[in-house]
């Protein structure tokens, strides 16, 4: 059992540097935050999770028990990446769009950021 796990550690190990070379590059390389957002929340994700798969294979093949902490790690991070990536999306939204710049909501005045409903002259606050 060994021989076949030892090579599939290996393979895991590799491909998860690699992801997480590529994700960390890009977060130094790319030029504004919209491209900068996908370098962690998709390659490092990937990264991370083929040292998850590494180490759950080396519990169970090498060691003969499963570890469910490599499982509980896994679901935090599929959990907050996509918020991390949301957060920096509307971080970016905020700081660069003004309501002169977004377009305007339509029928649905309340859709855009920086929009809000109109109000008469007769409503209150």
């Amino acid at each position: 059992m060994t021989a076949i796990a030892e090579p599939l550690i290996a393979f895991f190990l590799i491909v998860s540097g690699i992801f997480g070379f590529v994700g960390s590059f890009g977060l130094l390389k790319l030029g504004d935050p919209m491209s900068r957002m996908h370098a962690p929340t998709k390659a490092t994700t990937l990264g991370v999770g083929g040292v998850l798969l590494a180490s759950i294979l080396h519990s169970v093949a090498i060691e003969k028990h499963l570890s469910l902490h490599e499982l509980l790690i896994t679901l935090f991070l599929f959990l907050t990446a996509p918020i991390t990536a949301h957060f920096i999306a509307k971080w970016h939204i905020h700081r660069h769009e003004t309501p002169q710049s977004l377009p305007r909501a339509g029928d649905d005045v309340i859709w855009a950021t920086h929009d809000t409903p109109e109000q008469e002259d007769g409503d209150a606050a």
